[in-house]
């Protein structure tokens, strides 16, 4: 039996954490090429560190000639994507890094399997949505995302010109009968301009957007603070340390609260599954709770390489679902093609629509115009409904 009085904690990262500074790079790649062909294969991981950028992964267009002219752009794509996140510091600045670019193309073996439609890599994606949130997910990694990117805001429009790019925050939310009530601890680390902006200086500044962000009445006096507990945070970004594609897999997902395959997402073009399957997941998962199906819902996916057809879909509710969990699959199946090239088809993910996603989260997000983010639609809630 789940429990419904508990506390949990999810944590996220600004854009102008390491990680996330190169997962914005691998995926303002992948939309530039993308942007050329929309079937473009992409695969692109980065690695920064003091002054230094290094991206490789093997691409592929439809001839040697596009291909290398493309990746003759990357030195550009990496600057333009540092300086839009603001590092101007002495040892990692935009206009001063060293960018390696060992980018080549896509392995013959791997593309054998893709051309046939197969999936691009083996693997297992799950997808979630819950109630709890207006945007049908858990509060902790919401509010998290929220808080950031609220700072991220004020820091670029200049009203808050003493906070810098790297920024981690952490919330540990109460749960009464099953629903967020509270933040009973709040954790937040920012890099800042001057050495002699102590803690309790950087909290004024950070806690009016902060409450800003938040329900009404989550922040309580018995809710604990914890502002740059070591200090000082001055040296920050891939200087203060190292950054990678890929490594903040719960950050960008659920924040802990339901499983992961393992598969990052960020310099991945949708022909591999680790990315559109995921999406994929969210998408049935949100129209599953958002249709009345479900107060909760885990969906699993599996798929082979080079096959086309997923190998398995699972759906647990939770206790909390109104139908058999079994006859949700079997409607999943009818609702949406879940071969790759189904969900690239059904979602339009042959498009540059990723570098936005590289930070604040790929769920939970409002469907954009021009088709970003399209696996947070809920228009599957009439069809879901009606079939049952």
């Amino acid at each position: 039996m789940s429990r419904n009085d508990y506390v949990f904690t999810s944590e996220s990262v600004s854009e102008g954490h390491p990680d996330k500074v190169c997962d914005r790079i691998s995926d303002a790649v992948l939309d530039a090429f993308l942007a050329e062909e929309p079937n473009a294969r992409v695969a692109c991981e980065t690695f920064a560190t003091t002054n230094r950028v290094v991206v490789g992964g093997e691409v592929g267009l439809s001839t040697k000639e596009k291909t290398k002219a493309m990746m003759a752009r990357v030195d550009g794509i990496v600057r333009d994507c540092v300086r839009d996140i603001g590092y101007e510091q002495k040892k990692f600045h935009w206009d001063k890094i060293k960018v390696h670019n060992y980018i080549h193309e896509q392995s013959a073996h791997i593309a054998q399997g893709v051309d046939r439609d197969g999936a691009g890599d083996q693997g297992i994606m799950f997808g979630y949505a819950t109630i709890e949130t207006p945007e049908f997910m858990p509060a902790p990694i919401l509010y998290s995302h929220a808080i950031l990117r609220r700072l991220a805001e004020a820091r670029k429009s200049g009203a808050e010109e003493t906070l810098r790019p790297d920024a981690k925050t952490q919330l540990s939310v109460r749960y009464v009968d099953g629903k967020p009530v509270e933040v009973t601890q709040i954790v937040l680390s920012t890099q800042h301009a001057s050495k002699r902006q102590t803690s309790k200086v950087i909290r004024k500044i950070v806690e009016p957007y902060i409450r800003e962000v938040l329900p009404e009445g989550w922040l309580t006096r018995k809710t604990e603070w914890h502002v740059n507990p070591t200090g000082t945070f001055v040296i920050g970004g891939p200087d203060g340390d190292a950054g990678l594609t890929g490594r903040k897999i719960i950050v960008d997902t659920y924040g802990g609260a339901a499983p992961h395959g393992g598969g990052a997402f960020s310099g991945k073009d949708p022909t591999k599954v680790d990315r559109s399957a995921a999406y994929a997941a969210r998408y049935l998962a949100k129209n599953v709770v958002a249709a009345g199906l479900a107060d909760r819902c885990t969906i699993q996916l599996s798929y082979a390489i080079g096959v086309a057809k997923p190998l398995s879909i699972y759906v647990d509710t939770h206790g909390t679902g109104h139908v058999d969990p079994a006859k949700i699959e079997n409607v999943l199946f009818e609702v949406m093609d879940l071969t790759p090239r189904g969900i690239r088809t059904h979602l339009d993910l042959n498009r540059p629509i990723y570098a936005r996603t590289a930070a604040y989260g790929h769920f939970g997000r409002a469907p954009d115009a021009d088709g970003g983010f399209s696996w947070e639609r809920t228009d599957l809630v009439d069809r879901l409904r009606s079939a049952f």
